[in-house]
């Protein structure tokens, strides 16, 4: 774990974590998947967790003021719900399963934006049930497979929020969500010092990550930046079905 196969690839997984926490679309989901490629995606996922939370220390500061207060509470509520959910039935919830079902909703509501619905609407005032459902499976999702951001968007993006406020807003939510599954991540044993010392070495290149994605966010015109998130969901959600059916 420790040539330069394993840092190259985990210097680029870490500056995808900054690119995604900067705001570019589903480039984070990266992450897991490249790591896996050296590495237990179990390991993985503990090493990257601290690397993730640094990153969103750099998206807090860029965003700081860029966001959606009601959806942020509504998801500051619902989240750790799932988190919890996710933590008391870790022994008996097949991964896979859980991978599956996430991509066909994803799957699903991306063709549905993509065959009927414009990429963008008029802003919706988030409510509060349907935010208590998605924020849930968000939550539960995150802490299983990795995969919260796909039923994040099925609730977030019909809300019509511009480009900026939707990037500043899932910013916020997951380091929110990264910070509370810190705990069940350490009493599961999936932390430790000698991930955190490698850890410390990948944050440098996921800040630097987080500046890079919060300008071209900025440049990128708003059509284009949903466009990009709705295919970018369509392609993750099919690779979530995939990757369940293997870990079945």
């Amino acid at each position: 774990m420790d040539g330069l196969t394993f840092w190259f690839m985990a210097t680029f997984a870490a500056f995808c974590v900054g690119l995604g926490k900067g705001g570019v679309p589903v480039i984070t989901a990266m992450a897991v998947p490249l790591m896996s490629l050296v590495m237990s995606p179990i390991l993985a996922a503990g090493l990257l967790l601290p690397v993730f939370i640094a990153a969103d220390m750099g998206g807090l500061y860029a965003y700081r003021r860029m966001f959606h207060p009601r959806v942020l509470k509504i998801m500051m509520v619902a989240m750790p719900i799932g988190v919890l959910i996710g933590w008391a039935t870790s022994a008996y919830v097949s991964e896979g399963v859980v991978t599956i079902l996430i991509g066909l909703i994803g799957a699903s509501f991306a063709l549905n934006m993509i065959l009927r619905k414009p990429i963008t609407s008029e802003p919706v005032e988030p409510r509060w049930k349907p935010g208590l459902f998605w924020g849930t499976i968000t939550g539960f999702t995150s802490f299983v497979s990795h995969s919260g951001s796909t039923p994040y968007q099925v609730y977030a993006l019909p809300l019509g929020m511009d480009k900026i406020t939707y990037a500043g807003t899932v910013t916020v939510a997951f380091a929110y969500i990264n910070i509370v599954k810190l705990i069940p991540y350490y009493a599961l044993g999936q932390l430790s010092l000698d991930n955190l010392k490698m850890a410390f070495g990948l944050m440098i290149p996921a800040i630097i990550g987080v500046f890079v994605g919060f300008r071209l966010v900025k440049v990128m015109p708003e059509k284009l930046f949903f466009r990009i998130i709705i295919w970018a969901l369509l392609f993750l959600s099919i690779k979530l079905i995939w990757d369940g059916f293997t870990r079945i």
